[in-house]
């Protein structure tokens, strides 16, 4: 493999060293990875209780993130690193650190001495609006963390609102609008992109084959609809994506917004008597109502040949119902 600051690879990515294997992302990425022939070394803390959703065909280096002389030894022989690992709930700021910023201090601290090891990081769309959460600070600063290290061989992928197969946030709702009704949280203005965690991970790959091309730059992928979808299409997209037996059309039904912040504030105040990390914050209702969080494909498309395959309908029909093939509505039934 040459070096961080050459053109080209003399030795194609053979093995893949991957943080967060066992997170919603990175169970798609283990099968994905292995699908395509590359070995897979996974970092995995010692106290996760979720070791057993790694493959048996992975490689398991039991760390913590913070464990320097157990990183150099996971990166012997490893072409190309993927940094997978993210804390997306906390009460504090304190609770996404570790993860989102500390994590990628240590491995871009270590990768000082493996220059030629290329790193992508798995980021967030959130990143581009660093002060509207907790979440959104953390990111941009994981982000930052790597952007600062010139000799490392970096890229950076942001997805905007990834779903899937053991998705816990996005597809209870999808499925609450197939029973007819799905709540508003923004104006009616707002427009939002999504990604299917299967082209989520098949980009994943598109940069293992097409690296050299990516160095220091930052891609927001997406679903391939262009500008996003505002609600009326989500909810088409919803009841496109519909077997029968499910509600004709999805009622989109607003929430206050002074309802969702007392919410938000009761929540966050719960979750700290009880000590547990939450999900719905005052951070994450401004997150829930910004103006838009779109992305585009085009010049990663450009340099990869990478396409997405799924739009919003057919992702969420292959999710719910085990096919991509969705019913097309000549004309769509929305609120």
């Amino acid at each position: 493999m040459t070096g961080a600051g050459d053109s080209a690879r003399t030795a194609p990515v053979r093995r893949v060293l991957l943080y967060g294997a066992t997170g919603f992302i990175g169970r798609q990425l283990q099968a994905d990875l292995l699908a395509a022939g590359y070995q897979v070394r996974a970092m995995v803390r010692p106290e996760s209780r979720h070791r057993a959703l790694l493959d048996d065909r992975i490689e398991r280096i039991d760390a913590r993130l913070d464990d320097h002389s157990a990183l150099r030894r996971a990166l012997t022989e490893v072409d190309a690193v993927i940094y997978g690992a993210g804390a997306v709930r906390g009460s504090s700021l304190g609770d996404f650190l570790p993860a989102n910023v500390g994590g990628l201090a240590v491995l871009t601290e270590v990768l000082e001495t493996f220059p030629q090891i290329p790193l992508l990081l798995l980021s967030s769309l959130a990143a581009s609006r660093r002060d509207i959460s907790w979440y959104a600070t953390s990111k941009a600063a994981g982000e930052d963390m790597v952007r600062q290290h010139r000799k490392l061989a970096w890229t950076i992928l942001r997805p905007p609102a990834v779903y899937g197969p053991h998705d816990l946030e996005l597809m209870p709702l999808f499925r609450i609008a197939r029973a007819g009704v799905l709540p508003r949280v923004a104006s009616g203005e707002q427009r939002l992109s999504f990604i299917h965690v299967e082209d989520l991970a098949a980009a994943v790959v598109a940069w293992l084959e097409h690296e050299p091309a990516l160095r220091h730059q930052v891609f927001s992928i997406d679903d391939g609809h262009i500008d996003g979808y505002d609600w009326h299409q989500i909810a088409g997209s919803v009841m496109e994506s519909r077997e029968r037996g499910w509600a004709r059309h999805a009622f989109v039904m607003p929430l206050p917004h002074a309802l969702l912040k007392v919410t938000a504030r009761i929540n966050l105040w719960l979750a700290r008597l009880t000590d547990r990390a939450p999900m719905l914050t005052p951070g994450k209702v401004r997150e829930l109502r910004a103006p838009h969080w779109i992305g585009d494909n085009t010049e990663f498309t450009r340099l990869t040949g990478w396409q997405p395959r799924l739009g919003l309908a057919q992702g969420i029909r292959k999710t719910l119902d085990g096919s991509a093939t969705a019913p097309v509505l000549a004309t769509p039934e929305l609120s």
